[in-house]
């Protein structure tokens, strides 16, 4: 082989493991959580968290039913305090620490409600089964 060959040859074996230790190799899916949802006096509280992120990333939860979700917050100042709801045109800066209540109105059986830090770099789903 020529030094071109080789030379090529070194640049896309570079070049591809770049590319996977920024993202390009293929992640795990997110975790489906039901632990988080509770249901009292027949309204469904789902809790999750933001800092540096939401958890859960995906959250499985009843259709049809009157639902609150519980943001709580411990020392974020992230971007993921910026929260997103478009679906239900909802827009926050949550505070710092502590719990922010949103009301979501019942939703139907395969419905997802999205939503995001207002960067789009974090986000959460939940699925309405």
């Amino acid at each position: 082989m020529s030094v071109n060959t080789y030379a090529v040859l070194v640049a896309v074996v570079l070049i591809g493991g770049a590319l996977i230790l920024v993202g390009g190799g293929s992640r795990p899916a997110p975790e489906v959580s039901r632990d988080n949802v509770t249901v009292v006096d027949g309204q469904q509280v789902i809790d999750l968290a933001a800092k540096g992120g939401y958890t859960p990333q995906v959250t499985e939860a009843a259709a049809g039913l009157p639902t609150v979700i519980k943001m709580s917050t411990a020392g974020t100042f992230d971007c993921s305090s910026a929260l997103v709801i478009p679906s239900i045109n909802y827009r926050a800066n949550l505070p710092a620490t502590g719990v922010t209540k949103i009301v979501i109105p019942p939703q139907v059986a395969g419905s997802q409600l999205q939503g995001s830090c207002s960067m789009g770099m974090y986000g959460f789903t939940i699925n309405f089964k």
